[in-house]
C-alpha cells in the first residue's frame, strides 16, 4: 500500500512540474537597449564662409632682372564665399578634399618701375582653391592642416593653412581656419616695355558653417 501511495505522489509531482513548465513565465523580459551610433566625419558637405584678407606683397620683375616690391594701397578687406568637400575618417584620422570660391576685397598696389614711372596694379576681386585636408578627430572636434592649388583670373599658385572644426549637431559644423595664398602675377606691357609679373601674397582668416550629409 505504501508503495502505491509513494508512486502516486511521485506521479503527481511530475505532472505538476510539467504543468508549471507550460505556464507563462512571470519574470519581466530583459529591456532592449539600442546601440548609440558612433559619430563620424565621413561624408560630403557644403557650406559658406566669411572673414578677412590682407595683402602681404606684390612683386614685379624688370627687364634687367631686378625685382621691385609694390606698396599696397589697401591693408585688406572682406573675404566671403562658399565651399564643398568630402571627408573620410579612419580611426581618429580624417582625410578629405575641399574646393572653395571667394570674393576678395584686397585693393591694389603701385609699382615704381623706374624713376618717375609708376604703374598701378589692381588685385583680383576673387580667388578659389582646391585643397587636400588631413587632421585628427577628437570625437566632434577636428584639428586639420590643408594645402593645395589656388587660382584667380588666369593666374595660378598654391595655398597652405590649417583650422579647427566642431560639429555642433549631427549635420552642422562650425570651423575657423587661416590660409596663406601665393599667386603668380600676369606679365604686362607698359610704355612698350615688357614686365614679368612676380608673386602676389596674401593671408586669409575666415569662419565657416558646413552642412554635412550622411553623418552616421
Amino acid at each position: 500500500m505504501k508503495k502505491i501511495l509513494l508512486s502516486s505522489v511521485a506521479l503527481l509531482g511530475l505532472a505538476s512540474g510539467a504543468l508549471a513548465a507550460d505556464l507563462p513565465s512571470r519574470r519581466a523580459p530583459a529591456p532592449v537597449i539600442a546601440a548609440v551610433p558612433v559619430f563620424t566625419w565621413t561624408g560630403f558637405y557644403v557650406g559658406v564662409n566669411a572673414g578677412y584678407g590682407w595683402a602681404d606683397s606684390f612683386d614685379v620683375t624688370l627687364p634687367n632682372g631686378a625685382v621691385v616690391r609694390a606698396d599696397s594701397e589697401d591693408d585688406g578687406g572682406f573675404i566671403g564665399g562658399a565651399q564643398i568637400g568630402y571627408n573620410y575618417q579612419i580611426g581618429s584620422f580624417v582625410v578629405g578634399i575641399e574646393g572653395d570660391i571667394q570674393y576678395a576685397d584686397l585693393g591694389g598696389a603701385t609699382y615704381i618701375v623706374a624713376p618717375g614711372t609708376v604703374v598701378s596694379y589692381d588685385n583680383s576681386d576673387w580667388f578659389g582653391t582646391v585643397r587636400a585636408r588631413a587632421g585628427v578627430a577628437f570625437d566632434r572636434a577636428l584639428v586639420y592642416a590643408t594645402g593645395g592649388f589656388a587660382f584667380a583670373d588666369n593666374r595660378t599658385g598654391w595655398t597652405v593653412g590649417g583650422g579647427v572644426e566642431y560639429a555642433v549637431t549631427n549635420n552642422l559644423s562650425l570651423k575657423v581656419e587661416g590660409l596663406y595664398v601665393n599667386l603668380q602675377d600676369d606679365d604686362f606691357n607698359f610704355g612698350g616695355i615688357n614686365y614679368r609679373g612676380g608673386d602676389s601674397d596674401f593671408g586669409v582668416v575666415r569662419a565657416g558653417l558646413n552642412y554635412r550629409f550622411g553623418t552616421y
